[in-house]
Protein backbone atom coordinates (compact mmCIF):
# COMPACT_ATOMS: atom_id res chain seq x y z
CA UNK A 1 0.00 0.00 0.00
CA UNK A 2 1.08 3.60 -0.58
CA UNK A 3 0.19 4.64 3.00
CA UNK A 4 -1.68 3.48 6.06
CA UNK A 5 -4.27 6.24 5.58
CA UNK A 6 -5.08 8.59 2.70
CA UNK A 7 -6.45 12.01 3.60
CA UNK A 8 -8.24 13.87 0.81
CA UNK A 9 -8.17 17.60 1.54
CA UNK A 10 -5.35 19.63 3.08
CA UNK A 11 -7.49 22.06 5.05
CA UNK A 12 -7.64 22.37 8.82
CA UNK A 13 -9.63 19.15 9.40
CA UNK A 14 -7.28 17.18 7.16
CA UNK A 15 -4.15 18.58 8.79
CA UNK A 16 -5.55 17.86 12.25
CA UNK A 17 -6.32 14.27 11.28
CA UNK A 18 -2.84 13.93 9.76
CA UNK A 19 -1.22 15.08 13.00
CA UNK A 20 -3.20 12.58 15.05
CA UNK A 21 -2.19 9.79 12.66
CA UNK A 22 1.50 10.57 12.23
CA UNK A 23 1.98 11.17 15.95
CA UNK A 24 0.71 7.58 16.42
CA UNK A 25 3.13 6.15 13.90
CA UNK A 26 0.83 5.91 10.88
CA UNK A 27 2.03 6.80 7.41
CA UNK A 28 -0.22 9.31 5.63
CA UNK A 29 -0.73 10.32 2.02
CA UNK A 30 -2.17 13.85 1.96
CA UNK A 31 -3.93 14.52 -1.34
CA UNK A 32 -5.18 17.91 -2.49
CA UNK A 33 -6.08 19.45 -5.85
CA UNK A 34 -4.30 22.72 -4.99
CA UNK A 35 -0.62 23.53 -4.63
CA UNK A 36 1.51 23.65 -1.49
CA UNK A 37 0.76 27.35 -0.99
CA UNK A 38 -2.83 26.42 -0.07
CA UNK A 39 -2.09 24.21 2.94
CA UNK A 40 -4.70 25.00 5.56
CA UNK A 41 -7.49 25.59 3.06
CA UNK A 42 -10.14 28.16 3.73
CA UNK A 43 -9.46 28.13 7.47
CA UNK A 44 -6.32 30.15 6.69
CA UNK A 45 -8.53 33.02 5.50
CA UNK A 46 -10.86 33.03 8.50
CA UNK A 47 -11.05 35.54 11.35
CA UNK A 48 -10.00 32.80 13.76
CA UNK A 49 -13.07 32.78 16.01
CA UNK A 50 -13.44 29.81 18.35
CA UNK A 51 -16.44 28.90 20.51
CA UNK A 52 -15.42 28.39 24.15
CA UNK A 53 -17.58 28.03 27.24
CA UNK A 54 -16.76 29.40 30.71
CA UNK A 55 -13.25 30.45 29.70
CA UNK A 56 -10.84 32.57 31.74
CA UNK A 57 -11.28 35.34 29.14
CA UNK A 58 -15.03 35.33 29.75
CA UNK A 59 -14.67 35.30 33.51
CA UNK A 60 -12.21 38.21 33.50
CA UNK A 61 -14.83 40.26 31.63
CA UNK A 62 -17.59 39.36 34.07
CA UNK A 63 -19.32 36.88 31.74
CA UNK A 64 -21.01 34.00 33.55
CA UNK A 65 -21.25 30.97 31.30
CA UNK A 66 -21.76 27.25 31.81
CA UNK A 67 -22.16 24.02 29.91
CA UNK A 68 -25.88 24.03 30.74
CA UNK A 69 -26.39 27.52 29.31
CA UNK A 70 -24.32 26.77 26.19
CA UNK A 71 -26.05 23.45 25.55
CA UNK A 72 -29.42 25.15 25.91
CA UNK A 73 -28.35 27.81 23.42
CA UNK A 74 -27.08 25.16 21.01
CA UNK A 75 -30.31 23.18 21.09
CA UNK A 76 -32.42 26.32 20.71
CA UNK A 77 -30.36 27.31 17.70
CA UNK A 78 -30.03 23.90 16.07
CA UNK A 79 -33.75 23.11 16.31
CA UNK A 80 -33.03 19.46 15.53
CA UNK A 81 -36.23 18.00 14.06
CA UNK A 82 -34.99 14.82 12.33
CA UNK A 83 -33.95 13.04 15.51
CA UNK A 84 -34.49 9.48 14.35
CA UNK A 85 -32.99 9.97 10.91
CA UNK A 86 -30.77 12.72 9.52
CA UNK A 87 -30.15 14.31 12.94
CA UNK A 88 -29.54 11.02 14.74
CA UNK A 89 -25.77 11.52 14.86
CA UNK A 90 -25.68 15.31 14.55
CA UNK A 91 -27.33 15.68 17.96
CA UNK A 92 -24.74 13.39 19.57
CA UNK A 93 -21.92 15.29 17.91
CA UNK A 94 -23.45 18.56 19.12
CA UNK A 95 -23.49 17.53 22.77
CA UNK A 96 -19.98 16.08 22.51
CA UNK A 97 -18.75 19.32 20.94
CA UNK A 98 -20.29 21.57 23.59
CA UNK A 99 -18.74 19.33 26.26
CA UNK A 100 -15.40 19.74 24.47
CA UNK A 101 -15.83 23.52 24.29
CA UNK A 102 -16.65 23.66 28.02
CA UNK A 103 -13.90 21.22 28.92
CA UNK A 104 -10.53 20.38 27.38
CA UNK A 105 -10.75 22.46 24.19
CA UNK A 106 -8.97 25.55 25.46
CA UNK A 107 -6.15 23.60 27.10
CA UNK A 108 -5.80 21.42 24.00
CA UNK A 109 -5.52 24.50 21.79
CA UNK A 110 -2.99 26.08 24.15
CA UNK A 111 -1.00 22.87 23.94
CA UNK A 112 -0.65 23.59 20.23
CA UNK A 113 0.47 27.16 20.93
CA UNK A 114 -2.86 28.86 20.18
CA UNK A 115 -3.82 31.77 22.45
CA UNK A 116 -6.61 34.32 22.41
CA UNK A 117 -7.35 38.03 22.43
CA UNK A 118 -8.34 39.29 25.89
CA UNK A 119 -11.73 40.44 24.59
CA UNK A 120 -14.52 37.98 23.74
CA UNK A 121 -16.92 38.74 20.91
CA UNK A 122 -20.69 38.45 21.16
CA UNK A 123 -21.72 36.91 17.85
CA UNK A 124 -25.23 35.74 16.89
CA UNK A 125 -27.05 37.46 19.72
CA UNK A 126 -30.13 35.64 18.57
CA UNK A 127 -33.82 35.89 17.80
CA UNK A 128 -34.76 37.55 21.13
CA UNK A 129 -36.31 34.40 22.62
CA UNK A 130 -34.82 32.66 25.65
CA UNK A 131 -35.49 29.24 24.12
CA UNK A 132 -34.62 30.31 20.57
CA UNK A 133 -31.53 30.86 18.47
CA UNK A 134 -28.51 32.74 19.71
CA UNK A 135 -25.71 33.10 22.25
CA UNK A 136 -26.95 34.21 25.65
CA UNK A 137 -23.45 35.50 26.43
CA UNK A 138 -20.27 36.37 24.48
CA UNK A 139 -18.40 33.21 23.42
CA UNK A 140 -16.50 34.23 20.25
CA UNK A 141 -12.80 33.92 21.17
CA UNK A 142 -10.51 35.26 18.44
CA UNK A 143 -7.14 33.52 18.20
CA UNK A 144 -3.98 35.58 18.06
CA UNK A 145 -2.95 35.07 14.46
CA UNK A 146 -6.59 34.77 13.26
CA UNK A 147 -7.31 31.65 11.18
CA UNK A 148 -3.74 31.79 9.90
CA UNK A 149 -2.50 31.29 13.45
CA UNK A 150 -4.89 28.41 14.09
CA UNK A 151 -3.71 26.63 10.94
CA UNK A 152 0.00 27.30 11.46
CA UNK A 153 0.90 24.60 14.02
CA UNK A 154 -0.87 21.90 12.02
CA UNK A 155 0.92 22.94 8.82
CA UNK A 156 4.18 22.74 10.74
CA UNK A 157 3.34 19.26 12.04
CA UNK A 158 2.63 18.07 8.49
CA UNK A 159 5.88 19.48 7.20
CA UNK A 160 7.80 17.87 10.06
CA UNK A 161 6.07 14.54 9.41
CA UNK A 162 6.97 14.83 5.73
CA UNK A 163 10.62 15.42 6.59
CA UNK A 164 10.52 12.34 8.84
CA UNK A 165 9.05 10.18 6.08
CA UNK A 166 5.68 9.77 7.80
CA UNK A 167 3.63 11.94 5.43
CA UNK A 168 3.70 12.34 1.67
CA UNK A 169 2.18 15.39 0.01
CA UNK A 170 0.32 14.82 -3.24
CA UNK A 171 -0.41 18.36 -4.39
CA UNK A 172 -2.31 19.02 -7.63
CA UNK A 173 -3.97 15.59 -7.42
CA UNK A 174 -7.74 15.74 -7.95
CA UNK A 175 -9.64 12.75 -6.63
CA UNK A 176 -12.43 11.60 -8.95
CA UNK A 177 -13.21 8.19 -7.44
CA UNK A 178 -13.03 6.37 -4.14
CA UNK A 179 -11.77 2.83 -4.75
CA UNK A 180 -13.56 -0.06 -3.05
CA UNK A 181 -12.27 -3.63 -2.87
CA UNK A 182 -14.40 -6.49 -1.51
CA UNK A 183 -16.79 -4.00 0.11
CA UNK A 184 -14.12 -1.91 1.84
CA UNK A 185 -12.58 1.42 0.80
CA UNK A 186 -8.96 0.82 -0.17
CA UNK A 187 -7.87 3.97 -1.98
CA UNK A 188 -8.56 6.78 -4.40
CA UNK A 189 -7.93 7.51 -8.04
CA UNK A 190 -8.15 10.60 -10.17
CA UNK A 191 -6.27 13.02 -12.35
CA UNK A 192 -3.01 14.86 -11.88
CA UNK A 193 -3.43 18.56 -12.62
CA UNK A 194 -0.80 20.63 -14.35
CA UNK A 195 1.69 22.32 -12.04
CA UNK A 196 0.45 25.76 -11.02
CA UNK A 197 2.41 28.11 -8.77
CA UNK A 198 -0.45 30.57 -8.25
CA UNK A 199 -0.56 32.37 -4.93
CA UNK A 200 -2.77 31.11 -2.12
CA UNK A 201 -6.47 31.42 -2.83
CA UNK A 202 -6.14 32.29 -6.51
CA UNK A 203 -8.21 30.06 -8.83
CA UNK A 204 -5.83 27.51 -10.33
CA UNK A 205 -5.70 25.67 -13.65
CA UNK A 206 -7.80 22.54 -14.13
CA UNK A 207 -5.73 21.26 -17.04
CA UNK A 208 -4.99 17.55 -16.60
CA UNK A 209 -1.62 15.87 -17.21
CA UNK A 210 -2.22 12.24 -16.25
CA UNK A 211 -3.85 9.68 -13.97
CA UNK A 212 -3.01 8.51 -10.47
CA UNK A 213 -4.14 5.89 -7.99
CA UNK A 214 -3.20 5.52 -4.32
CA UNK A 215 -3.98 2.65 -1.96
CA UNK A 216 -4.31 2.50 1.82
CA UNK A 217 -6.15 0.77 4.64
CA UNK A 218 -8.45 3.77 5.11
CA UNK A 219 -9.46 7.05 3.48
CA UNK A 220 -10.47 10.23 5.35
CA UNK A 221 -12.40 12.89 3.41
CA UNK A 222 -11.86 16.48 4.58
CA UNK A 223 -12.69 18.37 1.40
CA UNK A 224 -14.97 21.15 2.64
CA UNK A 225 -18.35 22.33 1.44
CA UNK A 226 -20.05 23.96 -1.53
CA UNK A 227 -19.64 27.69 -0.85
CA UNK A 228 -17.85 28.54 -4.12
CA UNK A 229 -20.19 26.43 -6.24
CA UNK A 230 -23.19 28.71 -6.71
CA UNK A 231 -24.93 26.12 -8.84
CA UNK A 232 -24.96 23.66 -5.93
CA UNK A 233 -25.93 26.41 -3.48
CA UNK A 234 -28.97 27.21 -5.61
CA UNK A 235 -29.81 23.54 -6.22
CA UNK A 236 -30.08 22.81 -2.50
CA UNK A 237 -31.36 26.24 -1.42
CA UNK A 238 -34.22 25.42 1.00
CA UNK A 239 -37.76 26.61 0.41
CA UNK A 240 -37.89 27.98 3.96
CA UNK A 241 -35.31 30.60 2.92
CA UNK A 242 -37.36 31.74 -0.07
CA UNK A 243 -35.77 32.17 -3.46
CA UNK A 244 -31.99 32.04 -3.90
CA UNK A 245 -30.41 35.33 -4.98
CA UNK A 246 -29.55 35.64 -8.64
CA UNK A 247 -26.39 37.47 -7.63
CA UNK A 248 -24.17 36.56 -4.67
CA UNK A 249 -20.61 37.26 -3.60
CA UNK A 250 -18.35 34.37 -2.64
CA UNK A 251 -16.79 34.02 0.78
CA UNK A 252 -14.48 31.08 0.02
CA UNK A 253 -11.87 30.24 -2.65
CA UNK A 254 -12.90 28.55 -5.89
CA UNK A 255 -11.67 25.11 -4.79
CA UNK A 256 -14.52 24.88 -2.25
CA UNK A 257 -16.57 23.18 -4.94
CA UNK A 258 -18.42 20.33 -3.20
CA UNK A 259 -17.20 17.68 -5.66
CA UNK A 260 -16.41 15.05 -3.05
CA UNK A 261 -19.95 14.94 -1.72
CA UNK A 262 -21.32 13.20 -4.80
CA UNK A 263 -18.14 11.13 -5.14
CA UNK A 264 -18.51 9.88 -1.57
CA UNK A 265 -22.17 9.08 -2.20
CA UNK A 266 -21.18 6.87 -5.14
CA UNK A 267 -18.85 5.02 -2.75
CA UNK A 268 -21.75 4.28 -0.40
CA UNK A 269 -21.75 7.19 2.03
CA UNK A 270 -25.06 8.72 3.04
CA UNK A 271 -25.54 12.47 2.53
CA UNK A 272 -27.94 14.18 4.93
CA UNK A 273 -29.30 17.66 5.67
CA UNK A 274 -28.24 19.06 2.31
CA UNK A 275 -30.89 21.78 2.64
CA UNK A 276 -29.06 23.30 5.60
CA UNK A 277 -26.57 26.00 4.77
CA UNK A 278 -25.10 29.17 6.23
CA UNK A 279 -24.77 32.36 4.19
CA UNK A 280 -24.28 35.90 5.42
CA UNK A 281 -26.39 38.93 4.58
CA UNK A 282 -23.64 41.50 5.26
CA UNK A 283 -21.37 40.68 2.32
CA UNK A 284 -19.50 43.36 0.38
CA UNK A 285 -17.49 43.15 -2.82
CA UNK A 286 -13.77 42.98 -2.14
CA UNK A 287 -12.11 45.98 -3.76
CA UNK A 288 -8.89 43.91 -3.97
CA UNK A 289 -10.15 40.40 -4.77
CA UNK A 290 -8.12 37.20 -4.54
CA UNK A 291 -10.58 34.59 -5.83
CA UNK A 292 -13.49 34.93 -8.28
CA UNK A 293 -16.39 36.99 -6.91
CA UNK A 294 -14.45 37.51 -3.69
CA UNK A 295 -16.67 38.93 -0.97
CA UNK A 296 -15.92 40.00 2.59
CA UNK A 297 -18.33 39.87 5.50
CA UNK A 298 -18.82 42.88 7.72
CA UNK A 299 -18.77 41.90 11.40
CA UNK A 300 -21.08 44.67 12.57
CA UNK A 301 -21.60 46.13 15.98
CA UNK A 302 -25.24 46.66 16.94
CA UNK A 303 -25.80 50.30 15.92
CA UNK A 304 -26.06 50.51 12.11
CA UNK A 305 -29.60 50.96 10.82
CA UNK A 306 -30.58 48.17 8.43
CA UNK A 307 -32.93 48.77 5.49
CA UNK A 308 -34.22 46.48 2.77
CA UNK A 309 -33.81 47.21 -0.93
CA UNK A 310 -36.97 49.36 -0.87
CA UNK A 311 -35.78 51.51 2.01
CA UNK A 312 -37.82 49.96 4.82
CA UNK A 313 -36.16 49.36 8.17
CA UNK A 314 -35.78 45.66 8.88
CA UNK A 315 -37.94 44.30 11.72
CA UNK A 316 -36.59 42.61 14.83
CA UNK A 317 -34.76 40.28 15.22
CA UNK A 318 -33.18 41.33 11.92
CA UNK A 319 -30.60 43.52 13.63
CA UNK A 320 -26.84 43.70 13.00
CA UNK A 321 -25.12 40.77 14.66
CA UNK A 322 -28.29 39.06 15.89
CA UNK A 323 -29.83 36.40 13.65
CA UNK A 324 -28.03 35.65 10.39
CA UNK A 325 -30.43 33.16 8.86
CA UNK A 326 -33.51 34.91 10.26
CA UNK A 327 -32.43 38.03 8.40
CA UNK A 328 -31.65 36.04 5.25
CA UNK A 329 -35.09 34.43 5.45
CA UNK A 330 -36.81 37.80 5.81
CA UNK A 331 -34.96 39.29 2.84
CA UNK A 332 -35.59 36.28 0.59
CA UNK A 333 -39.20 35.43 1.48
CA UNK A 334 -40.88 38.86 1.30
CA UNK A 335 -42.52 38.72 -2.18
CA UNK A 336 -41.78 42.34 -3.00
CA UNK A 337 -38.06 41.77 -2.29
CA UNK A 338 -37.61 38.60 -4.37
CA UNK A 339 -36.17 40.46 -7.37
CA UNK A 340 -33.69 42.38 -5.22
CA UNK A 341 -30.52 40.74 -3.94
CA UNK A 342 -29.29 43.49 -1.66
CA UNK A 343 -30.03 45.44 1.51
CA UNK A 344 -28.45 48.52 3.11
CA UNK A 345 -26.68 49.74 6.22
CA UNK A 346 -26.88 53.44 7.07
CA UNK A 347 -24.52 54.55 9.80
CA UNK A 348 -22.33 57.39 10.99
CA UNK A 349 -18.60 57.88 10.96
CA UNK A 350 -18.67 57.51 14.73
CA UNK A 351 -20.27 54.07 14.33
CA UNK A 352 -17.90 52.77 11.67
CA UNK A 353 -14.86 53.78 13.69
CA UNK A 354 -15.78 51.59 16.64
CA UNK A 355 -18.17 48.99 15.33
CA UNK A 356 -17.04 47.79 11.91
CA UNK A 357 -14.73 44.80 11.66
CA UNK A 358 -14.10 42.69 8.58
CA UNK A 359 -13.95 38.92 8.56
CA UNK A 360 -10.77 37.39 7.21
CA UNK A 361 -7.15 37.03 8.20
CA UNK A 362 -5.97 39.43 5.49
CA UNK A 363 -8.43 42.09 6.70
CA UNK A 364 -6.99 42.03 10.23
CA UNK A 365 -3.23 42.37 9.77
CA UNK A 366 -2.60 43.43 13.37
CA UNK A 367 -4.21 40.30 14.84
CA UNK A 368 -2.87 38.01 12.11
CA UNK A 369 0.65 39.23 12.82
CA UNK A 370 0.04 38.85 16.59
CA UNK A 371 1.07 42.48 16.95
CA UNK A 372 -0.39 43.46 20.30
CA UNK A 373 0.81 47.05 20.09
CA UNK A 374 -0.81 47.51 16.70
CA UNK A 375 -3.99 45.93 18.04
CA UNK A 376 -4.19 48.43 20.90
CA UNK A 377 -3.30 51.31 18.60
CA UNK A 378 -5.80 50.34 15.87
CA UNK A 379 -8.71 49.01 17.89
CA UNK A 380 -8.74 50.73 21.27
CA UNK A 381 -6.54 53.83 21.39
CA UNK A 382 -6.46 55.12 17.84
CA UNK A 383 -8.76 57.59 16.15
CA UNK A 384 -10.65 56.72 13.02
CA UNK A 385 -11.66 53.35 11.63
CA UNK A 386 -9.13 50.50 11.38
CA UNK A 387 -7.07 50.83 8.21
CA UNK A 388 -8.71 47.90 6.32
CA UNK A 389 -12.18 49.29 7.09
CA UNK A 390 -11.13 52.75 5.96
CA UNK A 391 -9.74 51.23 2.74
CA UNK A 392 -13.14 49.71 1.96
CA UNK A 393 -14.84 52.99 2.76
CA UNK A 394 -12.57 54.76 0.28
CA UNK A 395 -12.27 52.13 -2.46
CA UNK A 396 -15.14 49.68 -1.99
CA UNK A 397 -17.81 49.64 -4.70
CA UNK A 398 -20.54 49.24 -2.07
CA UNK A 399 -19.71 52.29 0.09
CA UNK A 400 -21.01 55.85 -0.31
CA UNK A 401 -20.37 58.81 1.98
CA UNK A 402 -22.15 62.16 2.27
CA UNK A 403 -22.56 64.98 4.81
CA UNK A 404 -26.37 64.92 4.59
CA UNK A 405 -29.09 62.33 4.19
CA UNK A 406 -30.56 63.56 0.88
CA UNK A 407 -27.17 63.41 -0.81
CA UNK A 408 -26.43 60.04 0.76
CA UNK A 409 -29.68 58.48 -0.51
CA UNK A 410 -28.98 59.91 -3.95
CA UNK A 411 -25.62 58.17 -3.99
CA UNK A 412 -27.17 54.95 -2.72
CA UNK A 413 -29.68 55.05 -5.55
CA UNK A 414 -26.75 55.44 -7.90
CA UNK A 415 -25.57 51.94 -6.96
CA UNK A 416 -28.70 50.22 -8.28
CA UNK A 417 -30.22 49.98 -11.75
CA UNK A 418 -33.32 51.87 -10.62
CA UNK A 419 -33.66 54.49 -7.84
CA UNK A 420 -35.56 52.36 -5.32
CA UNK A 421 -35.03 54.49 -2.21
CA UNK A 422 -37.35 57.33 -1.17
CA UNK A 423 -35.37 59.94 0.81
CA UNK A 424 -38.49 61.07 2.70
CA UNK A 425 -39.31 57.51 3.83
CA UNK A 426 -35.79 56.88 5.04
CA UNK A 427 -35.67 60.24 6.84
CA UNK A 428 -38.93 59.49 8.64
CA UNK A 429 -37.61 56.20 9.94
CA UNK A 430 -34.27 57.62 11.04
CA UNK A 431 -35.87 60.59 12.77
CA UNK A 432 -38.25 58.26 14.64
CA UNK A 433 -35.28 56.22 15.83
CA UNK A 434 -33.32 59.35 16.78
CA UNK A 435 -36.17 60.56 18.98
CA UNK A 436 -35.65 57.46 21.13
CA UNK A 437 -32.02 58.33 21.93
CA UNK A 438 -32.68 61.23 24.29
CA UNK A 439 -33.25 59.16 27.45
CA UNK A 440 -32.19 55.71 28.71
CA UNK A 441 -35.70 54.31 28.20
CA UNK A 442 -36.76 53.28 24.73
CA UNK A 443 -39.35 51.21 22.90
CA UNK A 444 -36.91 50.76 20.02
CA UNK A 445 -35.56 47.20 20.23
CA UNK A 446 -32.28 48.09 18.53
CA UNK A 447 -31.54 50.87 21.03
CA UNK A 448 -32.40 48.50 23.86
CA UNK A 449 -29.88 46.07 22.38
CA UNK A 450 -27.21 48.76 22.08
CA UNK A 451 -27.59 49.67 25.74
CA UNK A 452 -27.56 46.02 26.75
CA UNK A 453 -24.40 45.54 24.70
CA UNK A 454 -22.66 48.40 26.48
CA UNK A 455 -23.32 46.73 29.82
CA UNK A 456 -20.71 44.17 28.72
CA UNK A 457 -17.20 45.54 29.23
CA UNK A 458 -15.75 43.96 26.09
CA UNK A 459 -18.32 45.62 23.84
CA UNK A 460 -18.24 48.96 25.62
CA UNK A 461 -14.46 49.17 25.18
CA UNK A 462 -14.15 48.07 21.59
CA UNK A 463 -17.35 47.12 19.75
CA UNK A 464 -20.33 49.32 20.68
CA UNK A 465 -20.39 53.08 20.34
CA UNK A 466 -22.38 55.23 22.76
CA UNK A 467 -25.95 55.78 21.49
CA UNK A 468 -26.27 58.93 19.43
CA UNK A 469 -28.52 60.39 16.76
CA UNK A 470 -27.80 59.17 13.24
CA UNK A 471 -28.59 62.65 11.94
CA UNK A 472 -26.32 64.42 14.43
CA UNK A 473 -23.85 66.36 12.21
CA UNK A 474 -21.17 65.96 14.87
CA UNK A 475 -21.28 62.17 14.40
CA UNK A 476 -20.98 62.34 10.61
CA UNK A 477 -20.46 62.08 7.79
CA UNK A 478 -23.18 59.59 6.95
CA UNK A 479 -22.24 56.28 5.32
CA UNK A 480 -24.35 53.96 3.20
CA UNK A 481 -23.25 50.37 2.55
CA UNK A 482 -24.85 48.10 -0.04
CA UNK A 483 -24.98 44.56 1.36
CA UNK A 484 -24.98 41.32 -0.63
CA UNK A 485 -25.62 37.70 0.26
CA UNK A 486 -22.23 36.09 0.79
CA UNK A 487 -21.93 32.32 0.40
CA UNK A 488 -20.02 30.52 3.11
CA UNK A 489 -20.77 27.22 4.88
CA UNK A 490 -22.43 23.87 4.31
CA UNK A 491 -24.26 22.65 7.42
CA UNK A 492 -25.09 19.17 6.10
CA UNK A 493 -22.99 16.45 4.48
CA UNK A 494 -21.70 12.93 5.03
CA UNK A 495 -23.35 11.29 8.02
CA UNK A 496 -20.75 10.00 10.48
CA UNK A 497 -20.68 8.35 13.87
CA UNK A 498 -18.69 9.77 16.79
CA UNK A 499 -15.54 8.13 15.42
CA UNK A 500 -15.99 10.07 12.14
CA UNK A 501 -16.70 6.82 10.28
CA UNK A 502 -18.82 7.50 7.21
CA UNK A 503 -22.19 5.77 7.44
CA UNK A 504 -24.10 4.18 4.59
CA UNK A 505 -27.80 4.22 3.77
CA UNK A 506 -28.31 1.28 6.15
CA UNK A 507 -26.76 3.18 9.04
CA UNK A 508 -23.70 0.95 9.20
CA UNK A 509 -20.16 2.28 8.71
CA UNK A 510 -18.72 2.12 5.20
CA UNK A 511 -15.59 0.04 5.88
CA UNK A 512 -12.44 2.09 5.60
CA UNK A 513 -14.13 5.46 4.95
CA UNK A 514 -14.07 8.45 7.30
CA UNK A 515 -15.13 12.08 6.94
CA UNK A 516 -14.44 15.23 8.95
CA UNK A 517 -14.88 18.98 8.75
CA UNK A 518 -17.38 20.71 6.54
CA UNK A 519 -17.84 17.75 4.17
CA UNK A 520 -19.35 15.95 7.19
CA UNK A 521 -21.41 18.92 8.32
CA UNK A 522 -18.57 19.38 10.87
CA UNK A 523 -19.56 16.02 12.34
CA UNK A 524 -22.48 13.64 12.11
CA UNK A 525 -23.77 15.20 8.92
CA UNK A 526 -25.07 18.29 10.70
CA UNK A 527 -23.75 19.21 14.14
CA UNK A 528 -25.24 22.72 13.88
CA UNK A 529 -28.76 21.75 12.90
CA UNK A 530 -30.38 24.75 11.23
CA UNK A 531 -28.30 27.53 12.84
CA UNK A 532 -24.76 28.12 14.01
CA UNK A 533 -23.63 30.00 17.10
CA UNK A 534 -20.45 31.23 15.34
CA UNK A 535 -16.90 30.42 16.36
CA UNK A 536 -17.99 26.84 15.73
CA UNK A 537 -16.65 26.25 12.23
CA UNK A 538 -12.91 26.14 12.92
CA UNK A 539 -13.63 24.27 16.14
CA UNK A 540 -15.74 21.76 14.24
CA UNK A 541 -12.87 21.10 11.84
CA UNK A 542 -10.47 20.59 14.73
CA UNK A 543 -12.82 18.40 16.76
CA UNK A 544 -14.00 16.15 13.93
CA UNK A 545 -10.54 15.97 12.33
CA UNK A 546 -9.08 14.93 15.67
CA UNK A 547 -11.74 12.22 16.04
CA UNK A 548 -11.16 10.93 12.51
CA UNK A 549 -7.40 10.76 12.94
CA UNK A 550 -7.59 8.96 16.25
CA UNK A 551 -10.19 6.47 15.04
CA UNK A 552 -8.34 5.73 11.80
CA UNK A 553 -5.09 5.29 13.73
CA UNK A 554 -6.75 2.72 15.98
CA UNK A 555 -8.33 0.91 13.03
CA UNK A 556 -5.02 0.65 11.13
CA UNK A 557 -2.89 -0.49 14.06
CA UNK A 558 -0.45 -3.15 12.93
Amino acid sequence: MDADVIIVGAGLAGLTAAHELTSRGRKVALVDQENAANLGGQAFWSFGGLFLVDSPEQRRLGVKDSFELAWGDWQGSAQFDRAEDEDAWGTRWARAYVEFAAGEKRAWLQGHGISFLPTVGWAERGDLRAEGHGNSVPRFHVAWGTGTGVVEPFVRYAQQASAAGMLTFHHRHRVDEIVTTDGAVTGVRGRVLVADDSERGVASSREETGDFELTAQAVILTTGGIGANHELVRRFWPERLGTPPSDMVTGVPAYVDGRMLEISERAGARLVNRDRMWHYTEGIQNWSPIWPGHGIRILPGPSSMWFDALGRRLPTPCLPGYDTLGTLRHLRTAPELAEHDHSWFILTQRMIEKEFALSGSEQNPDITAKDRRAFLRERLLGKGAPAPVEAFKQHGADFVVAPGLAELVGKMNGLTEKPLLDPALIRRQIEARDLQVANPFSKDAQLQGIRNSRRYLGDRLGRTVAPHRVLDPAAGPLIGVKLHVLTRKTLGGIQTDLSSRALGADGAPVPGLYAAGEVAGFGGGGVHGYNALEGTFLGGCLFSGRAAGRAAAAATAS
